[in-house]
């Protein structure tokens, strides 16, 4: 029996669900499914494919009720745990090179502070993990609770560069592992996190040939540019990326993807926005990303909105306020020119309608990091205390912590508005969302 500050207690049991209908209440404990011990949120879901279960339950009483369920498959009981991994998520242990973390400043979130590579936050919520905090028994524990697909951070399949680059002796056996998670069908989506001079040019070449003989089980590959702060004492020298690199790796990637077009239909390798934004080239068509499936790693994201906007925009007839409406847009500076062109077509199209886009550069973390995702709010009001900002000010949701009105540096849309004295609205990363939300259908 687990120790009580690791008993799985419910904390929820949706309103007529199964759970609901054989009398499991809030506070009840999970014992086991089918006779095993749930210790993990990866086998409740495993066993919650069977559609005969035998669900221990205790009570908060200590009475141990036994109940036989009948269900179809894969259908869920219907109950949440106080812990949502109902153990505790796992650390890691590498000491990267480019670790994102080891550069933030002080007094920001606290749970921006740790550093995940676990196997099951992959399964669920998409984190990407580095496989190198796991024994043989883990990676057979994937293999046996089908844990697919899952996210992987390769930067590189040269096993001596990627223990250099994750400063662990442990890393370098990634394609090894790679292949025998491909032979039993695991499902992958892999990541490159790419370095200058580190595992660029030829190194590059090798690691997306590696992860191109492994096309059947790896579905896509990411390439995202290294994100420096200001805030790297003491750790490893590395250049930005700049319109020339940036350049030249997208037109090593270009030849890449045709020949992976040419054999799988599909162009399996994806540069991230920043590469097209930074060389100033013209982004990919909306078709060549084969589904944005990197679209959380910021594959594809522009595109994605500028289609979302257009279509909706055309949808629109000529409008117009009865009176000037002016309104502001933040953004981050790399976008700043796309999301300036939108919003010029936006102010053809509607009539006595203003919109104020304003880029906030980011000196928070130094000023090399220029996504919009990674604003503060205390960059936000140094830029815009003082300005006219009309009605509303409208940021995208990525700014914000998920399911919460908190940015990066602990402070709040509330506190915000209370000191620039306007109202704030909350886009979601969609273009139509944003029409609608300018144009007072969302508010």
């Amino acid at each position: 029996m687990k120790e009580s500050t690791e008993k799985n207690i419910i904390s929820k049991v949706y309103p007529d669900s199964i759970a609901e209908e054989v009398g499991i209440e809030v506070g009840d404990i999970l014992l086991t499914i089918n006779g095993e011990p749930i210790e993990d949120i990866i086998e409740y879901k495993f066993y919650l494919g069977d559609e005969y279960l035998e669900v221990e339950i205790e009570k908060p009483d200590g009475e141990q009720w036994i109940i036989e369920i009948d269900k179809d498959y894969d259908e869920d009981l219907g109950m949440e745990f106080e812990n949502p991994i109902i153990d505790q998520a796992r650390s890691c242990k590498n000491k990267c090179m480019f670790c994102f973390i080891d550069q933030l400043p002080k007094n920001m979130r606290k749970s921006l502070y740790f550093k995940d590579d676990d196997s099951r936050l992959s399964f669920l919520h998409g984190n990407y993990i580095t496989l190198t905090n796991m024994k043989d028994e883990d990676i057979d524990k994937i293999i046996q609770y089908r844990i697919s697909p899952i996210n992987i951070s390769v930067h590189t399949t040269n096993g001596e560069l990627r223990k250099k680059m994750l400063n662990n002796p442990k890393a370098g056996n990634i394609l090894d592992t790679l292949k025998k998670l491909a032979k039993n069908n695991i499902e992958m989506n892999c990541q490159i996190v790419l370095c200058h001079c580190i595992n660029d040019g030829k190194e590059l070449d090798k690691t997306i040939k590696d992860l191109g003989n492994l096309s059947d089980a790896v579905n896509s590959v990411a390439v995202v540019p290294v994100g420096l702060t200001r805030y790297r004492e003491k750790l490893y020298h590395l250049e930005p990326f700049n319109e020339e690199t940036s350049k030249n790796t997208i037109e090593q990637v270009e030849k890449w993807q045709k020949l992976f077009y040419k054999t799988l239909k599909r162009k399996f390798v994806y540069l991230s926005d920043e590469f097209y934004l930074l060389a100033d080239r013209a982004f990919p068509a909306y078709q060549d990303y084969d589904g944005f499936p990197q679209l959380e790693n910021g594959v594809g994201m522009v595109v994605k909105f500028k289609e979302e906007f257009y279509s909706h925009l055309d949808g629109l007839e000529n409008l117009r306020f009865e009176g000037p409406r002016k309104v502001t847009i933040l953004t981050g500076t790399l976008v700043y020119k796309e999301i300036q062109q939108m919003c010029d077509d936006l102010m053809d199209k509607v009539n006595n309608l203003m919109i104020q886009v304003i880029p906030i550069k980011n000196e928070y973390f130094g000023g090399q990091v220029s996504v919009t995702g990674l604003i503060t709010a205390t960059d936000i009001l140094k830029t815009l205390k003082g300005k006219d900002l009309g009605e509303n000010i409208y940021i995208p949701e990525s700014m914000l912590k998920s399911g919460e009105e908190v940015f990066l540096d602990d402070m709040t849309v509330e506190d915000i508005e209370k000191q620039l004295n306007t109202k704030i609205h909350i886009c979601q990363v969609k273009g139509s969302d944003l029409i609608d939300r300018i144009l007072n259908k969302k508010l």
